[in-house]
């Protein structure tokens, strides 16, 4: 869902949106008033293509959005994985690294291991 707005309408907008109203379901408006959800988030502009895009006839439509990468499970995790980076990126041992993290020896590990086979980049894939 956000993907296809971000296709739409730009990443920004998207983004937008999942902070607007992320984890829930949310009503399109047809013909939305000026402090409709929708237009706070993204600008009349950007709410007018993704209206059209998405409402149906003169009717709206009730979607189903996704928390996206602002929801606090993906915050909490990129959170996570910075710290356990810049612990490593001092030369603590694994058990020294999960003691100050709240993880377990293996858990640390295998964190480590996945940030060296993907890269560092610990922005996560959010569907654009």
């Amino acid at each position: 869902m956000l993907g296809e707005i971000a296709d739409l309408v730009g990443v920004g907008a998207a983004l937008a949106v999942a902070e607007a109203v992320g984890g829930t379901r949310a009503y399109i408006a047809r013909r939305p008033s000026a402090d409709n959800w929708l237009i706070k988030a993204v600008g009349p502009e950007a709410a007018a293509t993704i209206i059209d895009h998405f409402a149906v006839g003169s009717q709206g439509v009730e979607i189903e959005f996704p928390i996206g990468p602002a929801g606090s499970y993906m915050r909490e995790r990129r959170q996570r994985a910075r710290r356990l980076a810049d612990l490593a990126a001092q030369g603590l041992r694994t058990t020294d690294i999960a003691r100050q993290a709240g993880m377990t020896r293996r858990g640390v590990q295998m964190h480590l291991a996945r940030r060296r086979e993907h890269g560092d980049d610990d922005q996560g894939n959010f569907g654009f």
